[in-house]
């Protein structure tokens, strides 16, 4: 019998879209807590500028709603009820990447795989994520 290794690394893709335009921001992080989702806010907020205002809808996992993320006055938080993934449409996307672009793949090392996600978002069109997040009520008149 052969031996089997049972080992996984991953890496985190902090993500927002607009699904009326197709706009995003993303980072490829190696881990899942507000250290990372604080330089996710930073780069959304430098993305959008001074001038716009953004809602991010996001769950409520602990890094989203801790009090030590310091909020950009230029980003107000939007936190769903909870198991209501249905309702934020950037999961829509996690779900269709997943099937995707990284169903059944191996990567020999760590970079390879944060590479691998970089890349897919780079080149990731922007009617995709309007196709793939748009939604009845909030894209009807």
């Amino acid at each position: 019998m052969r031996p089997l290794q049972n080992e996984y690394e991953w890496v985190y893709l902090y993500g927002a879209v607009n699904p009326r335009t197709g706009e995003s921001c993303a980072r490829v992080l190696p881990w899942a807590d507000t250290e990372m989702m604080q330089m996710h806010v930073d780069a959304l907020s430098e993305q959008v500028g001074p001038r716009r205002h953004v809602v991010l809808v996001l769950d409520n996992a602990g890094w989203h709603t801790t009090a030590r993320l310091n909020v950009p006055s230029n980003i107000t938080l939007f936190p769903l009820p909870a198991s209501t993934p249905e309702l934020n449409v950037v999961e829509r996307l996690w779900h269709w990447i997943k099937d995707h672009e990284f169903s059944n793949r191996v990567y020999p090392e760590y970079d390879d795989l944060a590479d691998a996600v970089s890349l897919m978002w780079r080149g990731l069109p922007t009617q995709r994520i309007q196709s793939v997040c748009r939604c009845s009520w909030l894209h009807e008149n």
